[in-house]
């Protein structure tokens, strides 16, 4: 007699585990006391046994097959993190090994229905498949970015600041956190009146509008995102800082200016691909004077032993297309292979897990506008990635370096003074 869902499932997680399954054969599994899942179809479990993990489960829970009783869509951490915990499979043997081949003889894998956010085919059929091909990068970023700025307003609040905050305390809120983020930059950057900017990979111009407003510099942003560079420039505008601040659509290796005093790159690491890290920083190199400064802002893993490797699952399919990750001694490495030298070296990880609390509760509080703007499916994304990444970020599975190297001249000099501050001294712009 072969299986039920729910007597496979006990052999696969125990009876323990701290979730109960309810299948659409009536069968349950699991824990009586545990976080209900009901598996509405045998399409659920197909999904499940075609893509093991958070990529099956994500598929199933979009499309409906999979219900999960209590679930909050816009901050589902909760629900994650039991199942993070509870679900760790166990390598049957025996007479359950051979239950389990009976099961899975009788549920034979398909091809399964995917649902509609996931990442579109013409992204990885641009650049004839050429991962990180130019056409390819700006079909991947319009994929994530261009979904709509009033859906991103929502989100991120007024700042639009997509990327890691630094809380300077524990009561600070997420604008208070941004704005002490980008002085925080902008110091290690030891930013000045009459300094020139870079700023690679911009988004909606933060860091330009910022750097310009309290440090006085003049800036250059550039975006691969359309929509974002659109709104940077009418921000720019609205702000009276035309002729000091300037975002541009376009590739980061399409600016043909040099001499910049200081290059901040935050939050663009991450698509360039590793393979692509020496051209990446050869080229941010030729931009700078002798004695300018790099701030290379990105997310890592937690070890160095995976480079080059394309980010999989869930995050790839629906939010990241082509991102790749690897260690900061990776790009330590590389900045210093490619001639700068490197000042200091700082992880936030728990900061960005706090900003993506932050987010999530942004998505709740605004949850019906969000998904008006976006589609409810969209919005069911955000939940799981924000989510989702916090808990990464706790669990110390990612991080977030920040890295400060400067274009040091053939003589030596590095233009940094012998206790240079890495803190800034309040918070701006909050």
């Amino acid at each position: 007699m072969t299986l039920t869902v729910g007597q496979a499932f006990d052999r696969v997680f125990g009876p323990e585990a701290p979730v109960r399954v309810v299948a659409w054969d009536g069968s349950e599994g699991g824990s009586p006391d545990g976080l209900v899942l009901r598996l509405t179809s045998p399409e659920a479990l197909n999904h499940v046994l075609t893509a093991p993990g958070d990529l099956g489960l994500a598929r199933a829970y979009l499309l409906g097959d999979l219900l999960i009783e209590g679930i909050d869509e816009a901050d589902p951490y909760e629900v994650l993190r039991v199942i993070g915990d509870g679900l760790t499979p166990r390598r049957p043997t025996g007479h359950d090994a051979v239950e389990l081949a009976r099961f899975l003889a009788h549920h034979p894998p398909h091809p399964p229905t995917l649902p509609r956010e996931e990442t579109p085919s013409r992204v990885r059929r641009l650049g004839q498949g050429l991962r990180h091909a130019r056409t390819r990068d700006a079909a991947a970023i319009s994929h994530h970015y261009d979904v709509s700025n009033a859906f991103y307003e929502k989100v991120l609040g007024p700042s639009m600041t997509y990327t890691c905050a630094c809380f300077p305390t524990d009561g600070a809120t997420l604008e208070q956190a941004q704005a002490y983020k980008y002085d925080l930059v902008a110091q290690k950057l030891g930013l000045r009146p009459g300094m020139r900017l870079l700023d690679v990979g911009c988004g909606w111009g933060g860091m330009v509008r910022h750097a310009v407003t309290h440090y006085g510099v003049t800036a250059l942003g550039v975006t691969l995102s359309r929509e974002q560079a659109g709104w940077a420039q009418s921000a720019i505008e609205a702000e009276g800082l035309s002729g000091r601040a300037e975002v541009r659509h376009a590739d980061y290796r399409d600016v043909t200016e040099r001499g910049f005093d200081a290059i901040s790159s935050i939050g663009l690491t991450e698509h360039i691909g590793v393979g692509n890290y020496p051209a990446y920083f050869r080229f941010l190199r030729e931009r700078l004077r002798d004695e300018g400064r790099l701030l290379n802002h990105c997310i890592t893993r937690p070890d160095n032993r995976h480079a080059g490797l394309p980010e999989r699952g869930f995050i790839n399919r629906y939010v990241f297309p082509d991102g790749e990750l690897t260690g900061s001694g990776d790009i330590v490495r590389v900045m210093e292979d490619e001639g700068f030298e490197v000042r200091h070296h700082e992880n936030l990880r728990e900061h960005y897990a706090r900003t993506c609390a932050a987010w999530n509760a942004n998505l709740a509080k605004h949850w019906d506008d969000c998904v008006e703007l976006a589609g409810l499916g969209r919005a069911r994304v955000w939940g799981l990635y924000l989510a989702g990444s916090r808990l990464a970020f706790e669990r110390n599975e990612i991080q977030l370096h920040q890295v400060l190297a400067s274009r040091t001249s053939h003589e030596g000099v590095s233009g940094f003074p012998l206790r240079p501050r890495v803190e800034p001294e309040g918070v701006r712009g909050a």
